[in-house]
């Protein structure tokens, strides 16, 4: 009897401690989720505040007089705000699907197919993320610049076509630096390694090209780390400011964030209301588009870590 009851009660103490444990933790997550949202509403209590409010000490953490005014105030400041919106759901889709493809090519060569030197080119293809982007910014920029007079000297002589060279021109300057990345293709890689080769190997003997080993049986059995993979890019394109900022020539072919940029600065400061209500127009989409896409966002977290 006595045996049983320590028992019980070593038991009941396991059991005490372990719930302890599991509150501190829980405890200890909600309090790392709280400081993370903290801005995200911050900027929203901002952007609801009205102007004469939003500088008042101590300040207010929720608005007493909530106001559409700083939203109507950043699409009267900037009539071209849904062109711009326009532009940079254009670019982050187009970016998003070459990235995608290019970054599955490449991850099924170094994950499929041997060749002299694969190894050492995958590694050298890692090695790339320890140059900051910064360092590549002039060498991009001249590259751009010589693409942009190579294509004006060839269509000099059709002005007729001027428009359409003048959004190429515009477009394209964001978009081609970003057709591959260096962790998409990791990711590529680290999940088509995994796929049996076998079906690799059947698909031959039964006269399959390489073309058609790809598109039928690669990318299909890819399309959780294609799905992650377009989310991460979509997502990075959607909030690109310095690399738009830097190319993009004129006011009609900004996008959303470069053109925020500009309105709600001017010589008396910066106005925080607008900043926070242009802030939250721009976010609006990716939050709604993290809910929607959220299982694969946790799926990225898994597939570098857990695969290959």
């Amino acid at each position: 009897m006595p045996a049983t009851v320590s028992q019980r009660r070593t038991a009941r103490q396991r059991l005490t401690s372990g719930l302890a444990l599991k509150a501190f933790i829980y405890g200890l997550l909600t309090l790392g989720a709280l400081v993370s949202l903290f801005p995200l509403y911050w900027m929203f209590n901002t952007a609801f505040t009205p102007g004469s409010e939003v500088i008042k000490l101590p300040p207010e953490f929720i608005p007493k007089n909530p106001s559409l005014e700083n939203f109507h105030l950043v699409v009267k400041a900037a009539p071209n705000i849904w062109r711009w919106g326009a532009n940079t759901l254009f670019i982050a889709l187009v970016t998003m699907g070459l990235h995608v493809l290019f970054d599955a090519m490449s991850g099924y060569a170094f994950a499929k197919r041997r060749f002299p030197g694969s190894r050492v080119l995958f590694w050298l293809v890692i090695a790339a993320l320890m140059i900051p982007g910064q360092v590549t910014l002039v060498p991009l920029y001249i590259m751009i610049s010589d693409m942009r007079r190579v294509l004006t000297e060839i269509t000099a002589g059709w002005p007729q076509y001027s428009v359409i060279v003048e959004a190429a021109s515009n477009y394209g300057a964001v978009i081609l630096p970003g057709l591959a990345d260096v962790i998409g293709i990791f990711l590529m890689k680290q999940f088509i390694q995994t796929l049996p080769s076998e079906l690799e190997e059947a698909a031959r003997i039964d006269g399959a090209s390489e073309f058609n080993i790809f598109t039928r049986i690669i990318l299909p059995l890819s399309a959780p780390a294609l799905a992650v993979n377009a989310i991460f890019a979509f997502q990075r394109y959607w909030n690109a400011f310095l690399w738009p900022l830097v190319v993009l020539q004129k006011q009609e072919y900004y996008t959303l964030q470069v053109g925020l940029s500009f309105v709600y600065r001017s010589e008396f400061g910066t106005n925080y209301g607008l900043l926070m209500a242009g802030a939250a127009m721009a976010a609006i989409p990716m939050i709604v588009f993290f809910f929607a896409f959220q299982r694969y966002f946790m799926a990225g977290i898994r597939i570098g870590a857990l695969k290959g």
